[in-house]
């Protein structure tokens, strides 16, 4: 059974690719996303850890100043977190993670996240 803690996300989130971050998901896991474009009763839904990679790729490759975890609560298999990410011309990332876990891996999430506009 794998093993899941704030400081292996903390690490994960906070470096520098995204090779990290998406070796917590297993196979199947699922990752819906709410924001301004894509509201709750339409939200960005990617299934599977390729479609994950695909996003994630997208998000280390972008000009980030900073991208931290700012606060981490795990209880068994679920997990709430809230990290911020600041770009390099000043816009600015917030988001709030609600997570399941199987055998540590991620398997549900659901963020939700605002950007400055």
């Amino acid at each position: 059974m794998g093993t899941f803690d704030s400081n292996t996300l903390r690490q994960a989130i906070e470096g520098h690719n995204e090779q990290p971050l998406l070796s917590l998901y297993a196979n199947d896991a699922e990752l819906r996303i709410v924001d301004r474009n894509t509201q709750p009763s339409h939200p960005k839904v990617l299934h599977g850890r390729d479609e994950i990679a695909e996003m994630l790729a997208d998000v280390y490759s972008r000009d980030i100043k900073a991208h931290k975890l700012d606060r981490c609560v795990v209880q068994g298999d679920d997990v709430a977190f809230s990290e911020s990410c600041e770009y390099s011309d000043g816009v600015r990332v917030l988001s709030e993670s609600m997570v399941s876990l199987r055998d540590g891996k991620i398997v549900e999430q659901t963020m939700i996240q605002a950007w400055d506009e």
